[in-house]
């Protein structure tokens, strides 16, 4: 069986109702690598803790890169 492999290219409109939800919504933009269709975008619904996970995994990856520079915060 043959695995599809998808390229993000980006997150549009992730937001909540309010500073203290715990679920986002938004939208992904993705692309089939192998393929010659268009960009699609998935509308999806993201809980706060995954948000959280992945802002750690995205940091400690980033602080290991060669050429990265954190924004200012």
């Amino acid at each position: 069986m043959k695995h599809d492999e998808w390229e993000l290219l980006g997150v549009r409109g992730l937001a909540a109702t309010d500073e203290r939800a715990e679920e986002f919504t938004g939208t992904l933009l993705i692309h089939r690598v192998t393929g010659s269709e268009p960009v699609e975008a998935v509308s999806i619904r993201v809980k706060r803790s995954m948000l959280s996970e992945l802002e750690s995994n995205l940091s400690r990856l980033l602080t290991r890169s060669v050429r990265f520079t954190p924004p200012p915060r």
